[in-house]
């Protein structure tokens, strides 16, 4: 084991649970494929004791003034800016990606924490113009109740934060079942909260077999809102299983992102932006650029241009600052991502650059350019949350924003050009719940973050996030 790598244990009610007794996998470094550490799985007794203890302490937590939860919350964002430069570390070892990445990934956290710590002071209700003298009516928010978080791997402390901020701010108890691929990140998110001052219940953090675990929280009739960010199919099915309880969710789930460049636009800054946010992380991020729709008169410059970029990527251990892309997470991402490469390759598409593995050992690919790929490509319909650029032309503007909407996601897209008219258009005929015009710069504390059609509902962040964690109520008096 990584004798620089935390001991792992579930977390409920207080109490640091080990792998003794428990069934428990192994957590691998991806770019060494090296073990770092065993985590433990929790058991229903494990799920139980987590549901009581947010059960156990709803009252408190939802009764307990807002600036009192919004000291904690600050308190924990000074300490993983404290903590920074370990939460990094563990982040890299986990995820794979570049050491420069996790550190943006620790201030992301922080602000989070940060911004709700403000905004749970500000769950307005309204006061309605009386019917009559004597009477009152009034709109009030309130907590929704304990909530059941599952967050991925991709942003192994961003997500964890995020899953966390809106409901402790909006005074909801968390059960939190982080990605077992990223536990300690997780872990030490958690360990800041709880040295900041968090009652001992309010947060939960427990890992398992997935399935098992979100089918029996989502089940209990303690847990009221349910909060995921994952994969399209994963998502319907515990829409299906919320259902059951008529609970609440937010769904931030699967994209292909769009990216419209019109004739007009500025080519360098296009293709530089354009790189650096298609391989970060290994384009393992839910609004990665992927299908890139480029204008006739620019896309042989394009797609030399990108391709001239991408070769100089540096590709290793995060840990090295020199390196720009790591590996991808595991083995199965490492075969999808082959298959679809493979795939559009079959059906006639010009692979510009990469489509390889790269390195051994380590779950390492080649950042890839892919030109002129025909609709039949699995990769025009398919998300490949990897390290792959598609590019096509186009001619008219309609056809690229038809192009860009085809698909039944909707969770980000983004647009370029210098003309005010085409980028209002842009703004409005995009079909995404977040859309970048001239940037690829679509998440803030304060802006929500989610998608439409397929790619979900809801938002985490902004006050859209507080909203998803509070329900309303109306109170008539006379």
């Amino acid at each position: 084991m990584a004798s620089e790598y935390p001991e792992l244990f579930l977390h409920i009610d207080g109490a640091r649970l080990s792998a003794d007794g428990r069934a428990s996998e192994t957590v691998v470094n991806p770019a060494t494929e090296e073990p770092l550490g065993t985590l433990p799985h929790a058991t229903q007794t494990d799920l139980d004791a987590a549901l009581a203890a947010a059960d156990g302490v709803n009252a408190a937590w939802r009764n307990e003034n807002p600036d009192a939860r919004g000291r904690i919350l600050r308190g924990a964002a000074a300490l993983i800016r404290e903590r920074g430069a370990d939460l990094a570390r563990i982040a890299t070892l986990e995820s794979g990606k570049p050491i420069g990445q996790t550190r943006i990934e620790v201030e992301m956290s922080a602000g989070i924490f940060e911004w709700y710590a403000e905004e749970g002071r500000r769950a307005y209700g309204r006061v309605l113009v009386r019917q009559s003298p004597g009477t009152r009516m009034l709109v009030v928010k309130e907590p929704v109740g304990p909530v059941a978080g599952f967050a991925p791997w991709n942003f192994p402390l961003g997500n964890p934060a995020r899953k966390l901020g809106a409901p402790l701010a909006a005074g909801c108890p968390c059960i939190l079942k982080p990605a077992e691929e990223t536990p300690a990140s997780a872990l030490g998110i958690l360990q800041c909260l709880l040295d900041a001052g968090l009652p001992q219940g309010v947060a939960s953090v427990v890992f398992g077999v997935p399935s098992e675990v979100s089918s029996y929280l989502i089940a209990s009739d303690v847990i009221r809102g349910i909060t995921f960010t994952g994969s399209v199919p994963v998502g319907k099915s515990l829409m299906r299983l919320a259902a059951d309880g008529m609970k609440r969710t937010t769904m931030e789930l699967g994209g292909h992102a769009p990216v419209v460049v019109c004739e007009d636009a500025d080519l360098a800054m296009v293709l530089d932006a354009s790189v650096g946010a298609k391989f970060r992380n290994a384009g393992q991020v839910c609004v990665s650029p992927t299908r890139f729709i480029v204008h006739q008169s620019l896309y042989e410059p394009f797609v030399d241009g990108f391709a001239e970029r991408v070769a100089a990527l540096q590709v290793g251990n995060g840990l090295d600052e020199a390196n720009h892309m790591g590996p991808l997470i595991h083995e199965r991402r490492l075969r999808d991502v082959s298959a679809f490469v493979e795939d559009a390759r079959s059906e006639g598409a010009r692979v510009v650059c990469g489509g390889r593995r790269v390195a051994d050992p380590g779950y390492f690919y080649a950042p890839t350019v892919i030109a002129d790929v025909p609709m039949s490509a699995r990769l025009m319909q398919e998300e490949p949350f990897g390290p792959i650029a598609l590019i096509n032309p186009f001619a008219e503007l309609d056809e690229a924003i038809a192009e860009a909407n085809r698909l039944p996601y909707g969770l980000a897209a983004f647009g370029f050009s210098n003309a005010a008219s085409v980028t209002r258009r842009l703004g409005d005929e995009l079909e995404a719940g977040m859309v970048g015009i001239n940037s690829f710069a679509i998440s803030v504390p304060a802006s929500p973050f989610g998608g439409i059609k397929e790619s979900g509902h809801g938002s985490e962040e902004g006050i859209e996030g507080l909203n998803d964690m509070l329900t309303t109520k109306f109170i008539s008096e006379a």
